[in-house]
């Protein structure tokens, strides 16, 4: 069995990295970081012509009909670039889970926008003070007649001003627990109001949501009513599996910024790079980087084929890309000495896009406990 991207697959890889580099590479984070927002449009118009977004998307929908395993050169792109943006939470989340749980008219309304960069999502899971577990959802959905009535707060949604829509958990029965959560489609517009949080990783820009008495319809309601949590583990798989492959990008730049510098780098009168203590540090950092690449293109794998062993190989790959991309951003930062701690470099970009990872969407706490229960621990 062949476990390595086709030669297609290479050969798009290679025309997203031409393109990102000639459009400045991590300068689209940090325009970003500025508050440049029409910069990012501008680039992101560029991918959507690409067909970056209409990959995952299937052909009577307007997309190419593909699967996880071609999302993966593109993830390991955007993760060398830093770059912002909710690609990951549209086309890894919301699309797998609209594609297996979505009604056909929610189909129909969405995934076509998603295929032409019209249409983007983001997730409100969080709640003020909570964690990712079902007890902390308390937002509140009541059903009346055809209406569907929003009240809560949800906090440090990602990129929400981004965002076309959100996919919000919310609580619809009494039940405490997994018992009584749906999720539901939330079409931004006047009636959500928006206020601006801090973030360590300031190319993801965080908010908190309000509802109050927000009524949406019912066909808003996204998979059977009380069973969202099953809808959002399965969202869950998709999307940890996208997120090790952008981390691996994320540590295969970091690992190319090392060894750049220590061959240029010249400490009493030899490139640092000659040094044990440099080399084999770097060469700690490759291994790293290889055993998460196996890891996550097994995990995007699994994912698409539907393997047994999907839950845990996804979960193992997220957590190790993890680990191992705030090591390997740390030691950068070590490599490059007092220049790696300025802004003057991109070491600080991916030492922050890292800790943001490290608790995004759980913590790895959270998934040590789910791999172990696939693993059946």
């Amino acid at each position: 069995m062949d476990f390595s991207l086709s030669d297609e697959q290479v050969m798009f890889g290679n025309y997203v990295r031409k393109y990102l580099a000639d459009k400045g590479e991590t300068k689209i984070a940090r325009d970003f970081i500025k508050g440049d927002t029409e910069h990012y449009q501008t680039i992101f118009s560029g991918l959507v012509e690409l067909g970056c977004t209409a990959i995952t998307v299937p052909e009577e929908y307007g997309g190419m009909g593909l699967g996880a395993l071609d999302l993966v050169p593109v993830l390991e792109e955007m993760g060398r670039n830093v770059l912002p943006g909710l690609f990951v939470e549209t086309n890894a989340f919301a699309v797998p889970i609209l594609e297996k749980f979505g009604t056909e008219e929610q189909k129909q309304k969405y995934l076509p926008g998603i295929a032409e960069g019209t249409q983007t999502f983001s997730i409100a899971w969080l709640e003020p003070g909570g964690s990712y577990k079902p007890s902390d959802i308390h937002m509140t959905a009541t059903i009346e007649g055809e209406d569907i009535l929003l009240n809560g707060t949800k906090s440090l949604v990602p990129d929400a001003r981004l965002a076309s829509s959100l996919i919000v958990p919310v609580r619809t029965g009494e039940e405490e627990g997994e018992t009584g959560i749906s999720l539901v489609i939330l079409d931004l517009s006047e009636q959500t109001q928006l206020r601006s949080q801090k973030n360590i990783d300031e190319s993801r820009h965080l908010a908190e949501l309000t509802l109050k008495d927000v009524r949406i319809e019912k066909g808003q309601l996204l998979g059977p009513l009380h069973q969202g949590w099953e809808v959002l583990e399965e969202g869950l798989l998709s999307v940890n599996a996208a997120l090790a492959s952008i981390m691996v990008g994320g540590m295969d730049k970091i690992v190319e910024m090392a060894a750049e510098y220590a061959k240029i780098r010249v400490q009493f009168g030899q490139p640092i790079g000659r040094f044990q203590a440099i080399k084999h540090r770097i060469a700690d950092m490759k291994v790293d980087l290889e055993t998460a690449r196996s890891l996550a293109y097994y995990a995007n794998w699994a994912l698409e084929t539907g393997a047994d062993d999907r839950v845990q190989a996804i979960f193992s790959a997220r957590l190790f890309a993890a680990e191992a991309f705030n090591r390997a951003a740390g030691h950068n930062v070590q490599i490059h000495g007092g220049i790696g701690f300025t802004e003057e470099l991109d070491c600080h970009l991916f030492v922050k896009r890292a800790r943001f990872y490290e608790n995004y969407l759980g913590s790895s706490h959270d998934y040590y406990e789910k791999a172990a229960a696939g693993l059946g621990w």
